[in-house]
């Protein structure tokens, strides 16, 4: 990233409303009077073993995070996979190993200056590292947030804690701006969104719009360190899926930047082997999220792209993966995408439901909250003004 271009203009910091981030000019030297700690430490990606932990800087940094158990245990984790502390000039990650699975943790982040002149000692946070053989799991999902940081404030307001929060795409208009990426995807709306829910990314078709897309793995860690991932929380086996853009590879608007049928495909294939393995294979729930929906209510033929159309569901994404959801049993589909929160039950053709979730701008917003034991998995989408947008439920299948 280009480092002084990009703090300069964050540190003016985000603008509410839709339209999104903007930026404050850049002055001479601006590097060197903003804070040495950017954003607050984000943890992510959380795992049976641990997580990891990411945040930006100002200016050339090591970190480390401390962390300390409830049963008693604690360490630091300050090592890469090279033999270095973690360093950087724009972001620090951390990962943590090695802890015990469903044992709440609190950790901090510790950054030191490279010229030794700062030490910065971050607040304490908690998280839970996840569990695959709990005996229930409560979990949240937010979706098309689109930058909208009054949208992102009510939502962090109405949502409770969780084993984790998985964020189901579109968190940007696009990437067009590289000074964008940090704000958004580390400090959306000015809110510390990881606390007691650490945030798990599924990719949106904007997500990888503009010519700084590429750089957002840079920011944003995954479980396995590619966007398409599983993983189980209690009772319910997760799986993660990347639908890619709402139109082919080839249309002349992604100037040749994208390569989705590929990576769809891969996708197919890797999504046979993960759900014969016995831990998924024998889940008592089985969920799926993508952010373009599997199905829609209104299905046509032909989404003239050539007249600026889109796919308001991915039928290259479920042409690559329907045999294996079907033969994994798969009951719900989790989406956004198309602004419009929808319940389409499953049917012979498609067993698996699909549940879609709201739009950017407040008085479209939903959230949702997962809970799951051994008697049922239920689903309750709300809005932000409180009231019951869709609810579903599941019986386990074994």
């Amino acid at each position: 990233m280009k480092r002084r271009g990009f703090l300069g203009k964050v540190a003016g910091g985000a603008v509410a409303g839709t339209a999104g981030i903007s930026a404050a000019p850049e002055a001479a030297g601006a590097t060197e009077s903003l804070p040495l700690v950017m954003t607050p430490a984000v943890i992510m990606a959380p795992r049976p073993d641990g997580a990891e932990v990411v945040w930006a800087v100002s200016r050339l940094a090591r970190g480390r995070v401390e962390w300390k158990g409830e049963d008693g245990s604690s360490g630091t984790a300050g090592a890469d996979r090279f033999g270095f502390v973690p360093q950087g000039d724009e972001i620090l990650r951390v990962k943590l190993s090695g802890l015990k699975p469903g044992v709440r943790y609190t950790l901090r982040a510790v950054t030191d200056s490279t010229d030794g002149k700062e030490h910065i000692e971050g607040p304490w946070k908690k998280f839970r590292t996840l569990d695959p053989v709990a005996k229930e799991t409560r979990f949240v999902i937010w979706n098309d947030t689109h930058q909208n940081n009054e949208t992102i404030r009510q939502l962090h307001a109405a949502t409770p804690p969780g084993d984790f929060l998985l964020w189901n795409g579109d968190t940007c208009n696009d990437w067009h701006q590289e000074e964008w990426l940090v704000p958004t995807l580390l400090h959306p709306g000015g809110q510390d969104v990881s606390e007691d829910r650490p945030l798990l990314l599924v990719w949106g078709n904007h997500d990888v719009r503009g010519q700084w897309a590429f750089r957002v793995p840079e920011v944003v860690a995954t479980p396995e360190g590619r966007p398409f991932y599983a993983f189980r929380s209690g009772p319910v086996a997760v799986v993660c899926l990347h639908t890619g853009e709402d139109k082919p590879d080839a249309h002349p608007s992604f100037g040749g930047r994208v390569a989705f049928e590929k990576l769809r495909k891969e996708q197919g294939e890797w999504l046979k082997e993960i759900t014969a393995r016995p831990e998924f294979r024998d889940a008592p729930y089985r969920v799926v999220f993508c952010h373009i929906p599997l199905r829609w209510t209104t299905e046509v033929p032909d989404a003239g792209y050539e007249k600026g159309g889109y796919d308001a569901f991915s039928r290259f994404s479920r042409e690559a993966w329907h045999e294996a959801l079907v033969a994994w049993k798969a009951q719900v589909i989790v989406s956004g995408h198309t602004h419009s929160p929808a319940w389409i039950p499953g049917t012979a053709d498609f067993p698996y439901a699909q549940l879609v979730g709201g739009g950017p701008q407040p008085e479209r917003a939903t959230w949702i909250e997962a809970k799951a034991d051994a008697s049922v998995l239920s689903f309750l989408m709300k809005n932000l003004k409180g009231e019951v947008v869709q609810q579903a439920e599941f019986k386990p299948l074994a």
